[in-house]
């Protein structure tokens, strides 16, 4: 029975997509598959199909504990190979190689294996939300949640590369201090975002 509620999403064909749903419903099971999709799909794949949802490391997470054959993730290409790397023994899937993230296409692997060997001596501390390339030139993958705790606990004195994503970067060398270089990639989509544009709203909307 579909999740789906039509009058919520009235741009979606009710016929068609639980014909659609019907269809992928029988081939999972065909294939023994299972669907991770990241948050950020749309209605029909994130309540209609999707076996599990949820953020990126999460969706890799319950790729290693998951008994089915073959996973299909509804995401980012980088979630797909973060995946693989945590069940290497699954068949992963992904509907669209082209489905790339700007913040992880900031940081080629080519240009990054460059500009660490610039800095000798530094341990490389990357966000997870980076290719597979990039997580091979890294010592420590972190998260937004934990990427501050990582820092913390290296000594002192140690010299940090920080990638890719800038803001996160610079917000946690202004916390803590430490002498990091930060490489200067970012998401397009948090560009956009302004202190000064969401002050207006804050302004606008004070019981948010």
């Amino acid at each position: 029975m579909t999740k789906l509620n039509y009058t919520k999403f009235p741009f979606l064909d009710p016929t068609r997509t639980e014909s659609l749903i019907r269809e992928i419903e029988d081939l999972k099971r065909e294939k023994n598959a299972v669907i991770l999709a990241h948050n950020y799909q749309t209605p029909d794949i994130y309540h209609g199909v999707a076996d599990i949802t949820g953020d990126s490391l999460a969706l890799a997470r319950e790729a290693m504990h998951t008994d089915a054959d073959v996973i299909l993730v509804s995401g980012f290409q980088f979630m797909a190979e973060t995946a693989k790397i945590l069940a290497p023994h699954k068949k992963v899937l992904i509907p669209d190689l082209q489905a790339g993230c700007s913040l992880a296409d900031s940081c080629p692997a080519e240009e990054f294996a460059a500009f660490k060997a610039a800095h000798p001596g530094h341990t490389v501390i990357s966000y997870v939300n980076t290719t597979a390339e990039i997580k091979a030139l890294t010592d420590i993958i972190c998260t937004s949640t934990n990427a501050l705790e990582i820092v913390n606990s290296l000594p002192a004195g140690e010299k940090i590369i920080f990638a890719p994503d800038r803001n996160l970067g610079n917000y946690i060398q202004s916390i803590t201090g430490r002498e990091m270089v930060i490489w200067q990639g970012a998401c397009h989509v948090h560009e956009k975002f302004s202190l000064e544009r969401i002050l207006e709203l804050k302004k606008q909307h004070p019981d948010a």
